[in-house]
């Protein structure tokens, strides 16, 4: 999977909110998920509270949000938080109603708390299930962009979620696992014989292990192996991948700046799909979206055959 062209995404795109269910819904989305603020549906809020003349609609968000028992166990940045907590009180200020003591003192908790390095992002399956994912707040931390999810994960885990298909009774190798969305997602949806969870840097490898253990362990319908390896793919021996002996093997943004590793940009990869004789198709089967992130660029799937 790549990066291709630029597109513009518009707010609350690809997150329908019809109803005041669906606002509720598409708020306690994209919070756990610490998407942008811009893309929270503000003003379908703020039709709400005008047809309703009460802020009824600001409560459940909360308890939707800030007060649900998944942000007391893995919570969300405190600053995002806070900044959540303000918007969401100016929100509510814009009209004449009683002033509302549980979002000050929702406010008020997080003004004293201590920030750390890491956060948690969750993320919801059409399901309902939770899958909570320790993350760095920085892109870039200990020499390293594998600590954060990136939006490539996401869409290849939509696209795991509409093609269960292609993992039924298989051993899939993930290079290049990250901290993990997609193989939990695949790991949760397909039933699959064994999924092996793949990188080189070694605290992403810790942190890949943690949110494996936290996703995985004792979750319902889960009974495929699955393992982490270290692989690093300039020194991977024979041995290790016969080992291996996947069937399938998936990636998603694994490919960089030239300026940084000149062997993985995507233009180089296609060449040396050509130069190995592997044929490969550009799939262009669009996805149903689940997760909310800012397609702020065009994502280019594409299937190797071997």
């Amino acid at each position: 999977m790549n990066y291709t062209h630029p597109t513009t995404v518009k707010e609350g795109q690809g997150m329908g909110h019809k109803t005041r269910k669906d606002v509720i819904h598409t708020f306690q989305v994209n919070f756990f998920a610490m998407s942008l603020l811009d893309r929270f549906p503000w003003d379908a809020l703020d039709s709400e509270i005008m047809t309703t003349t009460t802020s009824d609609i600001i409560v459940d968000i909360l308890q939707k949000t800030c007060l649900h028992p998944i942000c007391l166990k893995n919570p969300p940045s405190l600053k995002y938080r806070r900044r959540f907590l303000t918007e969401l009180i100016k929100r509510h200020e814009m009209f004449p109603a009683e002033p509302l003591d549980v979002l000050y003192e929702a406010l008020g908790e997080v003004m004293c708390a201590q920030e750390e390095d890491m956060c948690y992002k969750t993320y919801l399956l059409p399901t309902g299930d939770a899958i909570s994912l320790a993350e760095n707040m920085a892109l870039i931390s200990q020499g390293t962009t594998g600590l954060v999810t990136w939006e490539a994960a996401l869409y290849l885990s939509e696209w795991a979620l509409e093609n269960t298909h292609i993992f039924k009774n298989k051993t899939v190798l993930e290079l290049g696992s990250g901290i993990g969305l997609t193989g939990i997602v695949v790991c949760r949806s397909s039933s699959l014989t064994k999924y092996i969870f793949s990188d080189c840097h070694q605290t992403v490898l810790q942190r890949l292990k943690e949110n494996i253990t936290n996703c995985l362990t004792n979750s319902d319908g889960n009974s495929a192996s699955v393992c982490v390896e270290e692989l690093d793919w300039e020194n991977a021996s024979d041995e290790q991948l016969q080992k291996i002996k996947a069937d399938t093997i998936i990636a998603a943004d694994v490919v960089y700046d030239p300026d940084i590793i000149a062997c993985l940009t995507y233009d180089c990869f296609k060449k040396e799909l050509e130069i190995a004789g592997l044929r490969h198709i550009i799939l262009k089967d669009s996805v149903t979206q689940v997760f909310p992130y800012n397609q702020a660029s065009t994502i280019e799937m594409i299937k190797i055959y071997v």
